[in-house]
């Protein structure tokens, strides 16, 4: 297996089949969920892409990264999971989450906590961001792909005409 080849960025915590339109865990698109494995390698990285900017964005709010490699190393030296192919600011949840209750000497990892993150413990931190980055993904589903629908049966009427098992004029 080749090492250039894209990982899936699924945690194996998916909340798409309770319905979630945007993964909790992951925060791809149900749809990207389910079709992931026929995605091309650049279908692949736009997706990423999309999931490392908007959680940079979120990321950038609480911590400015300093040193991207004294992060990665201390990472590595952790054993915590990361995914490489995203940006520095893409592993400090991951960070986060590892620490959970404890405090972290942020500088030890190469971070710059802002103001923002006073008072707050790494769990909380991880669970603030997490929030507003599936906010922003779930305003980014909805803008792209949510179409305004009146009742469940008129869900129910579209995903049927869309699959060809009734046509347009039913």
């Amino acid at each position: 297996m080749s090492t250039s080849r894209i990982r899936t960025p699924c945690i194996g915590v998916c909340s798409t089949v309770f319905g979630d339109t945007v993964c909790r865990g992951c925060r791809r698109f149900s749809h990207e969920v389910v079709d992931w494995n026929a995605y091309s390698e650049d279908e692949k990285r736009i997706v990423w892409r999309r999931l490392d900017q908007l959680l940079t964005l979120v990321v950038r709010n609480y911590f400015q990264v300093l040193d991207g490699e004294r992060l990665a190393a201390q990472l590595d030296y952790q054993n915590l999971r990361y995914q490489r192919q995203m940006s520095p600011e893409g592993w400090v949840p991951e960070l986060l989450k590892a620490a959970g209750r404890q405090p972290l000497r942020y500088e030890d990892y190469g971070l710059y906590p802002l103001p923002s993150a006073d008072g707050l413990t790494p769990r909380e931190l991880y669970d603030v961001i997490s929030r507003e980055c599936h906010a922003l993904n779930q305003a980014h589903y909805d803008r792209s792909f949510a179409r305004p629908v009146r009742s469940t049966g008129d869900l129910i009427l579209r995903a049927a005409q869309e699959k060809g098992l009734v046509s347009s004029g039913e």
